[in-house]
C-alpha cells in the first residue's frame, strides 16, 4: 500500500523529463533553476485552458506533454522565456497542445504566430516532426528547440544519418542540446567524494543523451576514487529499455537497494518515478536528472542538471540582437551547451552532501568550464568508458 500511495504522489508531482531524455545556472557553480513565476501578461491571459495568450505575443512557448508546472522541462523552459521577456520589456505567452500529437503541437504554433510571436520556443525531441513542418511554413519566425538534435530532425524527415543537415534544419531554426556527460561526471564525482561506494546507474532507453549521462557518471566516480585512493567503489549499470515507470523497474531497484546499493542515478524520464518508490521504501538515495528534483524528498542527494532557463536566455539574446533572426552561431544548426556556457551542473544549494563541499564543486566545475578537464562524450552503447579504480557491472 505504501508503494501505491507514493506512486500516486510521485505521478502527480514528478513529470520527469521524458521528452528530454528521449531525444538524441543562477551561477555557474550551482546551475540552480528558481521556481518560475507567472508574468502579468500571462496571468491576465490564462482564461483559455490551452493557451496563455493575451492576443499579443513577442515570444511564445509551446509546451510538451504536461503543463508549465510540471517541475521539469516545461516549467524551467517557460521560466527562461518569462525571465528573458521580463528583462527586455516583451510579452511572453505559453501555448499548451490539447493532446500529445504533432497536429496539436502544430496547431499551437499556428496560434502563437497568429498572435504575433517573433520567436517560438519548444523543448523535447517530440517537437522534431513539428519543427520539420513549421520552420518552412513560417520562414520569418525564429524557432528555438531545446533537446532536439540534428539527428532527431533527420529521423523525423526519414533521412539517412549522413544526409546534409541543411536540408532538414532551416536557417530560422536553432537547436540546442547539452553536454550531459559533464553533468553526469559532476554527479558521479560528487557521490564518491561524499562517501558513497555502492552506486547504480538506471538508464531508460540507450539513446545518446542517456548514454552520455551514464558514461560521464562512471568517469566522475572513477576520477574521485582515484584521487581518494580507494578501490571499493562499485556501480551497477542497467538500461530498462523504456522511459515509462513500471513494476519491473521498482522490483529491480528494490533488489539493488536491498543488496547494498546506496545511491542510484535515475536517468530516463519516468523511470525515475520507479526508482524514487524503491529508494523511499528501502531507505536508499537517488540522484535526479535534467532539473533539480530535490522537491521529491530527502532521498534525493543531488541532480545532474541542464540549465534550461539560462539556455533560453543565451539563445534568445542572440536572436533579438540580430533583429529576430539567428546569428551564424545558431542558424540552422545544433549548438551543444555545457559548463562553458553555464548550462549544466549540480544544484548545490539544495544538494544533501555531507562531505563534498561547495569549494570542491567550484574547483571541479571550473576545470571542466575552462577545458582543463575534458569528459569523454562517447555515446556508443557498445563502447564502455575506461575505468582504473572502480568496478562497473553492466547488466542486461
Amino acid at each position: 500500500m505504501k508503494k501505491r500511495i507514493l506512486a500516486l504522489v510521485l505521478a502527480g508531482c514528478m513529470a520527469l523529463s521524458l521528452a528530454a531524455c528521449g531525444g538524441d545556472t543562477s551561477s555557474a557553480s550551482s546551475a540552480s533553476e528558481e521556481t518560475p513565476t507567472t508574468s502579468d501578461a500571462t496571468s491576465e491571459a490564462a482564461t483559455d485552458e490551452n493557451t496563455g495568450s493575451t492576443g499579443t505575443t513577442d515570444v511564445a512557448f509551446v509546451t510538451d506533454v504536461g503543463n508549465i508546472d510540471d517541475q521539469s522541462f516545461n516549467q524551467y523552459t517557460w521560466q527562461g522565456v518569462q525571465d528573458f521577456c521580463s528583462a527586455n520589456g516583451l510579452n511572453a505567452n505559453y501555448y499548451r497542445p490539447t493532446e500529445d500529437s504533432d497536429a496539436a503541437r502544430i496547431e499551437q504554433v499556428d496560434n502563437a504566430v497568429n498572435d504575433g510571436a517573433k520567436a517560438v520556443v519548444m523543448a523535447g525531441y517530440l517537437f522534431a516532426s513539428t519543427l520539420e513542418e513549421v520552420q518552412s511554413k513560417y520562414p520569418d519566425i525564429a524557432f528555438l528547440a531545446l533537446d532536439v538534435s540534428t539527428d532527431d530532425m533527420k529521423s523525423a524527415a526519414g533521412a539517412s544519418d549522413d544526409a546534409d543537415v541543411s536540408e532538414y534544419v532551416t536557417s530560422n531554426t536553432a537547436l540546442i542540446t547539452y553536454k550531459e556527460e559533464q553533468a553526469g561526471y559532476l554527479a558521479g564525482y560528487a557521490a564518491v567524494a561524499d562517501g558513497y561506494t555502492d552506486l547504480g546507474f538506471l538508464g531508460g532507453m540507450a539513446v545518446p543523451a542517456v548514454i552520455r549521462y551514464g558514461y560521464g557518471f562512471v568517469q566522475g566516480a572513477d576520477a574521485a576514487a582515484n584521487e581518494l585512493g580507494i578501490s571499493d567503489v562499485n556501480i551497477k549499470y542497467w538500461y530498462s529499455g523504456t522511459f515509462e515507470a513500471s513494476d519491473e523497474i521498482v522490483t529491480t531497484m528494490d533488489g539493488w537497494y536491498s543488496t547494498g546499493t546506496q545511491v542510484v542515478f535515475a536517468c530516463g524520464g519516468q523511470v525515475g518515478n520507479s526508482c524514487a518508490i524503491a529508494a523511499e521504501t528501502n531507505g536508499g538515495k537517488m540522484i535526479g536528472v535534467d532539473v533539480d528534483q530535490s522537491n521529491l524528498g530527502d532521498f534525493v542527494v543531488t541532480s545532474a542538471m541542464k540549465a534550461l532557463a539560462n539556455s533560453v536566455n543565451v539563445a534568445l539574446t542572440d536572436c533579438m540582437g540580430n533583429n529576430w533572426t539567428w546569428s551564424e552561431a545558431y542558424a540552422g544548426q545544433q549548438s551543444v551547451l555545457g559548463a562553458a556556457e553555464d548550462c549544466v551542473g549540480l544544484p548545490m544549494e539544495t544538494s544533501k552532501f555531507t562531505n563534498f563541499t561547495q569549494e570542491q564543486y567550484d574547483a571541479l566545475f571550473s576545470a571542466i568550464q575552462s577545458g582543463e578537464l575534458v569528459v569523454d562524450d562517447s555515446f556508443d552503447q557498445n563502447v564502455t568508458p575506461t575505468v582504473t579504480a572502480i568496478t562497473v557491472d553492466y547488466q542486461g
